[in-house]
């Protein structure tokens, strides 16, 4: 494939009419490649290559661009225009499209779009969000039961440039139910006269169209499948979920798990598509949230504002405590969400866990505690025992709400990723200030 012309390349040609030039270069790149340098572009200078490009060179690399890109030409273009295109696109791309646009337009182009493409759409859409069936693809090869490897193969040339993959073709009975899978390998070294019947493998693995989608990204990791199919209630062949699928759900998750842990909403789109009231509307909520939180830190030390005026050298340590006990909180929910994130933890192996972590806790509280000794030493040592244990205090107290509370929300159904590090950081300053200054009152009683 051809190295894809930069902007200001394509910005002449269209001056200048080179109308084949941009044809050739849409149909000889990679449609990742044209969508990264056209997704850059005004929509319409895009509808102006998208129109010039064949239709099926212009539907891939329409697939590629991020969906608020998407989003913004469908709501740019013609309606007649956007929705030839959406005829070309894959289905399970378009249904993407479809949940994101005005209802008003959605309904439009659905009347626009070829009987069999509308149909597929409605049926996409009206999966579940975050389910298989809304990932799914309906491009699959698929052959009844009693054909045999000839008129298998047969079907499979006809088939294969409409479909997303051929390398597994699925065997279904007479009313459509999945019955089994052969390979394209199986097919091509078979006897032609064989019947598909007694090649297909029975014990095929398969998502269901109302699970969630995580089960379908984790049977093909274990199982190492480039497609998994899926069928519905009715036991019915209904879809492939493609390993490409796989690969966006895995970031879209990812994504999600990092703006939880950062206290920000779902933003439904890239940073980059983001406008500023959407990116105020997704960080505020949380930040309100930990201001008022907070303010729970401030009255613990007004509780104790007797310790601190006997000796106005706690708070010169104040910070430095509080923040390592938060530090400590944030590392140890980071490592317990990514765990669980990826199934290496599950909810039993809870207390085990926590039992590991008290032990590396109060190894790191230790070590720590012996460091700002040393400062205390020469700064207050007046206060030397009472940051010395605030310290291993505030290292177990922080570590084991960071790896507890992930669990803790598990138990209550609830998405551990909203243990973020400033949810944990907070809870940690609250208990770190009760615990600094309780172990300051208790130390110090007689000067209080």
């Amino acid at each position: 494939m051809n190295r894809f012309p930069s902007a200001g390349r394509l910005r002449a040609w269209l001056k200048a009419n080179r109308s084949g030039a941009i044809r050739e270069a849409m149909a000889d790149a990679h449609a990742a490649d044209a969508a990264a340098v056209l997704g850059d572009m005004f929509d319409d200078r895009v509808w102006q290559i998208l129109r010039i490009a064949d239709v099926w060179d212009a539907a891939k690399v329409y697939s590629h661009f991020p969906l608020d890109k998407q989003v913004s030409l469908a709501s740019s273009g013609h309606v007649k225009e956007v929705a030839d295109l959406l005829d070309h696109v894959p289905a399970d791309d378009r249904a993407d499209l479809f949940k994101r646009l005005d209802e008003s337009l959605s309904e439009i182009l659905l009347t626009h779009l070829s009987v069999r493409q509308r149909l597929e759409t409605e049926r996409l859409v009206n999966y579940g969000e975050g389910t298989v069936g809304a990932v799914m693809s309906t491009g699959f090869a698929a052959v009844p039961v009693e054909m045999t490897v000839r008129e298998a193969l047969d079907f499979v040339r006809r088939e294969a440039p409409r479909k997303e993959t051929v390398y597994a073709i699925y065997v279904i009975d007479e009313v459509g139910r999945l019955a089994g899978v052969v390979s394209l390998e199986d097919l091509v070294l078979s006897d032609p006269t064989e019947s598909i019947e007694n090649l297909m493998d029975r014990q095929v693995i398969f998502a269901r169209a109302e699970e969630p989608r995580t089960v379908a990204a984790d049977k093909i990791q274990h199982y190492d499948f480039l497609a998994l199919p899926v069928i519905n209630g009715g036991e019915k062949l209904v879809g492939i979920v493609t390993v490409d699928d796989v690969l966006d759900v895995a970031e879209e998750e990812a994504t999600e798990d990092f703006h939880k842990m950062a206290s920000i909403g779902q933003m439904g789109m890239s940073l980059k598509g983001a406008g500023t009231l959407l990116l105020y509307r997704a960080r505020l909520p949380w930040l309100l949230g930990l201001v008022f939180m907070n303010i729970f830190s401030g009255a613990g030390i007004a509780f104790f504002e007797d310790t601190l005026t006997a000796a106005i050298s706690l708070a010169f340590f104040l910070p430095l405590l509080i923040a390592s006990g938060g530090n400590a909180g944030a590392q140890s929910a980071t490592l317990m969400v990514r765990a669980l994130a990826t199934g290496e933890v599950r909810l039993p192996d809870w207390l085990r866990l926590l039992g590991r972590e008290f032990v590396v806790a109060l190894t790191l509280g230790v070590t720590m505690a012996l460091a700002v000794g040393l400062v205390a030493s020469v700064r207050a040592p007046e206060i030397i025992v009472v940051v010395t244990i605030s310290m291993v205090a505030m290292v177990l107290f922080g570590s084991l709400l960071g790896m507890g509370l992930p669990f803790l929300l598990i138990r209550f159904k609830q998405d551990p990723a909203t243990s973020s590090a400033p949810l944990v950081t907070s809870i940690a300053d609250i208990g770190g200030i009760i615990i600094y200054f309780g172990i300051a009152t208790w130390w110090l009683g007689d000067m209080i």
